[in-house]
């Protein structure tokens, strides 16, 4: 089968809904299925134990972990547009569903996750996947690293085997509801947790040194630490009968077939009322997403297509949930997990579902004796991994607007909340971006000594530089509170961007000038400045006859 140009791909992806897959499958043969196949099984192993952990740790129970990676990762591998990238439940959204269980039920979980799934087409449908890439990485950083504080946190209990009834949302909360339950610690429970902890860490980064030494070691990495893990730790309850929570003392098991169709009591009251908690959710999906689809990028040299990835969670986080299931994203780890593993096509990434609809119709009686403690573990590991810890040692190394973006972030999402951080993390960088460009944008007097014939003639010269814009009028403010007598020049060549608000204060210099009856001549103007002064009138009220190609043109008429 004869390939298709680059050209005609792209023409192909232009269309407002069109797949990967389906450039995907141009070409496909057995090899590549054979690889997809190989990739998808071991995502599949990778993420069994995290889908139900991260479900777990959001108030849920296990299943709702297992029905996302399901369908959720059905879905946005099939209609994405990443070729290589695995959509499933993510630890992102830990502390957001768990606080959305807290205060508005599961019903409400429901219609929030549903209209965040409409939130993400409407943004891939207008567009907006470029938007995204725009959030500054202060921000991002503080809010990942946050979140990771949060998930670390939130599985102490369980980690040490505490007894608590309900925990609340908040950090200090939990630290207070953590703290009163110390006395209750199951050393049991802690031991198995560290064990497991302790497996996952020499899994991760004791083994891989030994691999090159031995064949067998290297073939061993393939089974994920956190698998190992988990039945060792099933094993030890089950044969030791060790006194900790499992998921069937816990949850009872989870079922082996997947759910029927959920369709709770919607209203618009409750639509307004969750409005706020959507828009994170469908904010952070996209931004989780996409970031993870720039690294898949990174690593496979391709380009994805982040309208489309939107548009392909949108899908996913409008159906996952009337099926059980909880929000969905792009999710690193087992993205660069498919890449490592050899994933060619999104087939992979459906194989990975299908995986875990095999283990859920098949094996569901085995997960009666995991133990919650192990899944805590698991998910610190995750925790730590999901942090970048060393940007808070390298802080020194950034201006002072940068370092207090990422920890003003990092803090508020600890203490207060994800929306709120993020909204003063963007504030208070846009803040810092206007600051800087009004910064580069200046002005400087035209030396008279390079024009000796205008020497005391009433006449006055500035060049002006960089983008004038509502952060950087003060330049013509200050030109129009020092008028000349006859002539001002103004030399515009080096001005990139003119907006409305610097446009406005040009036409306000033009009518000062009028007033005092001094001559105002524009030299330099081209691209958009000059299509800005074109539209808002300035042209039109200076005249042709002063507009000039350069400096020195406006000079010479100057002096006439």
């Amino acid at each position: 089968m004869e390939m298709p140009t680059k050209i005609e791909q792209e023409n192909n992806r232009k269309s407002w809904f069109r797949p990967r897959i389906v450039d995907s499958l141009q070409g496909y043969n057995r090899h590549f299925f054979l690889k997809d196949l190989g990739a998808g099984l071991t995502v599949g192993v990778v993420a069994l134990p995290l889908a139900m952990a991260f479900a777990i740790a959001s108030g849920l129970k296990p299943e709702a972990g297992l029905f996302t990676a399901i369908i959720a990762g059905l879905l946005i591998s099939v209609l994405g547009g990443s070729r290589v990238q695995i959509g499933g439940p993510a630890g992102a959204f830990i502390v957001i569903v768990y606080g959305i269980l807290e205060r508005y039920g599961l019903a409400n979980l429901i219609l929030a996750t549903a209209m965040s799934g409409v939130m993400l087409f409407a943004m891939g449908f207008f567009k907006a996947g470029t938007l995204i890439r725009f959030i500054p990485i202060s921000v991002v950083i503080g809010f990942t690293n946050g979140i990771a504080v949060l998930i670390g946190v939130s599985q102490i209990k369980e980690f040490l085997g505490l007894k608590v009834v309900a925990m609340p949302a908040d950090f200090f909360g939990i630290l207070s509801t953590l703290f009163k339950a110390l006395h209750t610690i199951n050393w049991e429970a802690t031991a198995l947790a560290l064990a497991c902890l302790g497996v996952i860490v020499v899994w991760q980064f004791g083994i891989p040194s030994l691999a090159h030494r031995f064949a067998w070691i290297k073939r061993l990495m393939l089974v994920p630490g956190s698998i190992v893990a988990l039945v060792l730790a099933t094993l030890c309850v089950s044969l030791l009968q060790m006194p900790v929570e499992t998921i069937g003392s816990r949850f009872g098991g989870i079922p082996s077939a997947l759910p029927g169709l959920v369709w709770p009591d919607f209203s618009w009251g409750s639509a307004r009322f969750l409005f706020i908690p959507a828009t994170t959710l469908a904010l952070l999906g996209a931004i989780e997403s996409l970031l993870c689809a720039r690294v898949a990028d990174g690593m496979t040299d391709e380009r994805h297509d982040p309208n489309q990835e939107l548009m392909a969670q949108g899908i996913a986080n409008f159906v996952t949930p009337f099926f059980g299931g909880m929000p969905a994203t792009g999710t690193i780890a087992r993205t660069v997990t498919n890449i490592k593993s050899g994933a060619h096509s999104p087939i992979a990434g459906a194989v990975h579902a299908l995986t875990l609809l095999l283990v859920v119709l098949l094996a569901a009686p085995l997960a009666q004796d995991i133990p919650l403690a192990a899944m805590a573990a698991i998910l610190m590991f995750v925790a730590w991994n999901m942090g970048e810890w060393r940007e808070f040692l390298h802080l020194r190394q950034y201006r002072l607007p940068y370092r207090a973006t990422l920890l003003a972030v990092f803090f508020l999402t600890v203490v207060f909340d994800l929306t709120v951080a993020v909204e003063v993390g963007l504030v208070a960088a846009c803040i810092t971006f206007i600051y800087r460009i009004s910064s580069l944008s200046r002005s400087e007097t035209v030396p008279l000594a390079d024009y000796p014939e205008l020497n005391g003639t009433g006449v006055a010269g500035y060049r002006l530089y960089g983008a004038l814009f509502f952060g950087a009028v003060k330049l013509i403010e200050e030109i129009q509170d020092n008028l000349p007598d006859r002539v001002l020049v103004l030399d515009l060549k080096n001005v990139i961007y003119i907006d409305s608000s610097g446009a406005d204060t040009l036409s306000d210099l033009a009518r000062a000038c009028t007033k005092s009856g001094v001559r105002l001549l524009l030299c330099g103007l081209i691209h958009q400045p000059l299509d800005i002064t074109q539209r808002c009138g300035l042209v039109g009220r200076v005249g042709a006859k002063c507009l000039f190609p350069d400096l020195a043109s406006g000079m010479g008429a100057a002096a006439r």
